[in-house]
């Protein structure tokens, strides 16, 4: 008796330290972030990770999507999923051709990702750029 290996393609997002992973299959429309359903996530995480799954429309109930988030803080594993999930969505559906240019232009930053990070804390101060006052006289 041979059984066939299901075959599941992982994609990936990441925003500043944060890192997401997106798994999706044929399904009827269910979405887990990290085991939880997504509806059942604060209204702000929601809104962050559903954005390209309202872009993609009624093929959303086609498919079921899984998100695995690490690292970094709660908007950026949200982000991170969103990039992960767009990228998942675009080669899921590949002959929609317009999917990926309708993704682009309402915010280039689902497909490519946003290279910006924190920049290092330096010596001479409490942060990053402001420093310790002096007073000379």
């Amino acid at each position: 008796m041979s059984t066939k290996a299901k075959l599941v393609k992982i994609y990936s997002g990441s925003r500043k330290k944060a890192k997401a992973f997106v798994m999706i299959e044929p399904g009827t429309g269910i979405i887990r972030y990290n085991g939880m359903l997504l509806e059942t996530l604060p209204e702000h995480i929601q809104s962050i990770v559903s954005i390209p799954i309202k872009l993609i429309g009624d093929k959303r109930f086609s498919v079921n999507i899984r998100i695995k988030t690490k690292g970094g803080g709660v908007i950026g594993q949200a982000y991170a999923a969103a990039i992960a999930i767009s990228r998942a969505v675009v080669d899921y559906f590949k002959d929609e051709k317009d999917l990926k240019e309708k993704i682009l232009s309402y915010d280039r930053h689902l497909l490519i990702g946003d290279s910006r990070q924190k920049e290092p804390k330096k010596f001479g101060g409490p942060g990053a750029r402001r420093r310790e006052q002096k007073s000379y006289r």
